[in-house]
């Protein structure tokens, strides 16, 4: 039986940054951030968009009356949770109408959170093949303001529904993965953004790639020739690439065109959104998807990676006709409706937060176009709405 993507779709916020104006406000060359980063925008949430809200946005726009009857279960993937101990699936649950006989969780492990989600929907739909599990993975990235991490902010949220007889993609059997103890980026509960070690988690991003791509090989047989493309977890776009250059000397010429092209287009949505901590690899995979046009049948090799740290390499193949099934036209509207907003616009969003204190808390959501948004606070509770 085959197990895998049926349906995948993204939400970002309606307002974004020009990275060019960013990098002369913190007096910048403009390429050290276009270029030396790879990124050209940058996603801003506006306080009514917190990650469930971007979630559900995201799911609600992929959804039919037939998946909500078969999903039974929610898998919530972030690093940027809302409540320590409800899970952050059960407010999408609910503001998505799903039916009640549904099992809704909630997974951390930095940005590979998602990617354990799917292998856990993989044995869910083994042992209920007529059942479809929703996969959410949504962040914001907060480093704070004129910080070496600033760059790489985001927000935004994938959503994937996993099933059997998937439309879109079959996931392959054999992955190969990796834990190791190490502090190469971090939050601790008591900080609103996050702290990293860029040179060592770059390193150990390239280390852990290569262990789990040798042990693939190894299993399967495959190389680089097998593959129509890769796609990679993207804290910023060129990170993958520096990965990618590794196993450039495993392939032919033409192995590296095809892999570097694909590569670059992989990356075209990231570069618009910027990190979004567990949906990037889905977005790059998403990005691949709907820019260019592959052959049904394609393998295209994934891998995922948690600061922290967890790695992680699978495969999956394109399935007959898997274009007819993407959300090409609405991901497009998304960023045509996108509103550039200014610098200081920007760092008066980033110093928006909601109170810490048990206040209360009203929000103006009529500025927001989101269908869902957060609508404030009262009695310690997050209020959520849904316009539709």
């Amino acid at each position: 039986m085959k197990i895998g993507i049926d349906k995948i779709g993204f939400f970002t916020p309606h307002l974004y940054i020009d990275m060019n104006k960013l990098a002369l406000a913190r007096k910048e060359e403009p390429e050290k951030y276009t270029i030396g980063i790879g990124q050209d925008e940058m996603a801003v949430a506006p306080i009514t968009q917190d990650p469930v809200t971007l979630a559900a946005n995201a799911a609600f726009n992929i959804l039919n009356d037939d998946d909500k009857k078969a999903i039974d279960f929610v898998i919530f993937g972030t690093e940027t949770g809302i409540d320590h101990s409800k899970s952050a699936a059960i407010y999408v649950h609910h503001l998505l109408g799903l039916k009640p006989e549904a099992r809704s969780i909630e997974m951390k492990q930095a940005c590979y959170a998602a990617t354990a989600a799917i292998q856990l929907a993989k044995g869910h739909i083994a042992l209920n093949p007529d059942s479809k599990v929703l996969i959410l993975a949504s962040d914001i990235a907060r480093y704070g303001l004129n910080t070496p991490g600033e760059v790489t902010q985001g927000a935004g949220a994938v959503a994937i529904v996993i099933s059997a007889n998937p439309r879109i993609m079959a996931l392959e059997e054999t992955s190969t993965y990796q834990t190791d103890d190490i502090m190469d980026f971090w939050r601790p509960v008591y900080s609103d953004t996050a702290y990293v070690d860029g040179k060592y988690s770059n390193e150990k991003y390239i280390s852990f790639f290569s262990s789990v791509w040798n042990t693939y090989k190894e299993k399967t047989g495959l190389g680089l020739s097998d593959f129509e493309a890769l796609c990679y977890h993207l804290p910023y776009t060129k990170m993958g690439l520096k990965a990618l250059r590794t196993i450039y000397d495993e392939g032919t010429e033409a192995d590296k065109e095809r892999l570097v092209d694909y590569y670059q287009t992989s990356t075209t949505y990231n570069r618009r959104i910027g990190n979004i901590y567990t949906g990037s690899l889905y977005l790059s995979l998403l990005s691949l998807l709907e820019q260019k046009p592959l052959k049904d049948g394609s393998r295209i090799g994934l891998f995922s990676y948690g600061s922290g740290a967890v790695g992680e390499f699978f495969s999956g193949i394109l399935q007959p006709d898997y274009r007819e099934h993407l959300f090409i036209d609405k991901h497009m509207e998304l960023f045509a409706a996108r509103q550039e907003i200014s610098i200081p616009e920007y760092e008066k969003i980033f110093e928006e937060v909601l109170p810490v204190d048990g206040s209360s808390l009203d929000l103006d959501v009529t500025k927001d176009p989101a269908p869902i948004c957060l609508a404030g606070i009262k009695d310690h509770m997050r209020q959520y709405i849904n316009k539709k």
